[in-house]
């Protein structure tokens, strides 16, 4: 028998990234007895699914997970992926949360009053369970993938290291939000011939005026935004994460500028038909959308700063460096000289272990910030949670918080004596 087999806790959080970590950081504050059980290690997304070169998009003092904001030297750097790494396990030493590594949680059913878990540890029994697992389970792959060429290598960008980890050749990249565009610069700056396929992914720039644009974003207090804001404030909330690099420093990500220096750049990629890629015909019309959408950004700072009254260094605007000439509407792979495909088009959730009447028909789970019809179910992580920072280190803290406070008001508070008093 281990240590969970046959145990009942009051809480039990699923996963230990940021999300789990920082609900496990607000019950060790309320003295809530609870587990923090991990599939592998944690912080494990950020070891296994990220590319040598990764770096973090926003600046390091972004990073202010509950009792432990960021405590570098570097607070306006990036941090790359094995400093965010060290950085999370520095949390779990300051506080020690009662993680279990390496258990895997297989399903949750409801017994009556408590929640029922199978996991790989043993059976055990919990007041609530909070789902701190993100929505990046399954990778996305279109199901025509597999008529490709059995000698071209595919990967998504989970897989995806470095440019000397594929074949000599030339590389497909399918898709232009953060993960595509800073994987097609990575092997373009290695010197590897680009193809790109975009999106409808905006980009936004690096700085802007003197400050950071994520500074002044936050200052405008755009990472506060609410899920039921987004559609209403000026449709920028509502639209996919900008794309734009903090490697070397920090600067803009501008395909235009690659696609002078050689890169070749696509449409939105639709299909395969005879040995020949197909795209939709709105290259054009990406490129522009993106820079439209960076420089209604600077619209809103421009206001901001007229409307303060802020002693900020004047700046010319952005003028577009390549136009492209045709709209390439398709590429025949065979004599293309490409070797490799990355695809770039996201992920899919899978919480198909939750045997609780908290998802819909297609799988997405419901919730009004973060708790689900069962009252005893939440979830800590998902994008648009509560707000625009609810997904990243700079608010996850305050919807864990909320849940937290929600459990203690009822299905916890009811059912399980604090364990200890609150700090």
């Amino acid at each position: 028998m281990t240590a969970l087999d046959g145990r009942h806790v009051p809480v039990v959080v699923v996963g230990a990234g940021q999300a789990g970590l920082s609900t496990s950081w607000h019950l060790t504050d309320a003295g809530v007895e609870h587990v923090v059980l991990e599939k592998d290690r944690v912080a494990q997304e950020w070891r296994s699914s990220r590319w040598d070169s990764f770096c973090l998009v926003t600046p390091n003092w972004q990073c202010r997970l509950p009792g432990f904001p960021y405590d570098g030297d570097d607070p306006d750097g990036f941090m790359v992926k094995d400093e965010i790494v060290a950085y999370l396990e520095r949390y779990v030493a300051s506080f020690r949360p009662p993680v279990h590594e390496g258990v895997r949680v297989l399903s949750c059913t409801r017994q009556g009053e408590v929640l029922a878990l199978t996991t790989t540890a043993g059976d055990l029994t919990a007041d609530a369970v909070v789902v701190a697992t993100g929505c990046y389970q399954v990778p996305v792959v279109p199901a025509w993938a597999a008529d490709l060429p059995a000698d071209l290598v595919q990967l998504h960008s989970q897989e995806y290291r470095n440019p000397g980890q594929l074949p000599p050749g030339e590389v497909l990249v399918v898709g232009s939000g953060q993960s595509g565009a800073q994987i097609a610069e990575d092997l373009h700056l290695a010197g590897r011939r680009v193809h790109l396929c975009l999106g409808d992914a905006p980009r936004v720039a690096r700085r802007y005026r003197g400050k950071d644009v994520v500074a002044w974003l936050d200052e405008l207090g755009y990472y506060r935004t609410t899920v039921d804001q987004k559609t209403t404030r000026d449709g920028e909330a509502a639209r996919a994460n900008h794309y734009v690099t903090g490697r070397d420093g920090g600067r803009d990500i501008d395909l235009r500028a690659f696609a002078r220096d050689g890169m070749r750049l696509y449409g939105l990629l639709t299909d395969l038909v005879d040995g020949e890629l197909r795209f939709r015909q709105d290259l054009r019309r990406s490129l522009d959308f993106a820079d439209e959408t960076s420089e209604a950004v600077k619209d809103v700072i421009d206001a901001h700063i007229a409307a303060q009254g802020i002693d900020a260094p004047a700046e010319p605007r952005y003028v577009p460096v390549w136009e492209p000439e045709t709209e390439p509407t398709s590429l025949q792979l065979e004599g293309s000289g490409i070797t490799s495909v990355l695809w770039c088009i996201g992920f899919r959730a899978d919480h198909s272990w939750l045997q609780v009447p908290v998802l819909d028909e297609a799988g997405r789970v419901l919730h009004a910030r973060g708790v689900s019809p069962d009252p005893s179910v939440c979830f800590v992580g998902l994008t648009w949670q509560w707000t625009w920072g609810s997904a990243r280190m700079s608010g996850v803290g305050e919807d864990a918080r909320h849940v937290v406070e929600h459990l203690l008001a009822g299905p916890v508070g009811r059912r399980s004596p604090l364990t200890a008093g609150s700090r």
